[in-house]
């Protein structure tokens, strides 16, 4: 197997990074179903506008998120489709460390 450079680790670690908030992953997960204007993703984050803008921002610029217009109203679409197992990943390490700390304090 041929080691990836270090570049590509880093573009990597920018993805990550882009996921690697709150509120991002709130985002993703809900655009995972439908497409959201930054109104509705306000609502959803509980954030002003420009704070859910700027989180667009850095989802989009990892190529997460798409946008498009409709009307005069700017929808966010999830472009990556994979993240759904991701996410599946994520909650089956999440219950199993919840389990894990469930049985220590029992034990």
């Amino acid at each position: 197997m041929r080691m990836k450079s270090t570049q590509h680790y880093q573009v990597r670690a920018e993805i990550a990074k882009a996921i690697a908030h709150p509120s991002r992953l709130l985002i993703l997960d809900v655009l995972r179903n439908r497409s959201l204007c930054v109104g509705e993703l306000t609502q959803l984050v509980g954030a002003d506008q420009s704070t859910v803008s700027k989180h667009l921002t850095i989802l989009k610029k990892v190529g997460l998120v798409t946008c498009h217009k409709r009307g005069l109203t700017m929808t966010y679409r999830l472009e990556c489709s994979c993240l759904t197992r991701f996410f599946d990943c994520l909650e089956s390490v999440l219950v199993s460390n919840l389990k894990k700390q469930e049985s220590g304090v029992r034990g």
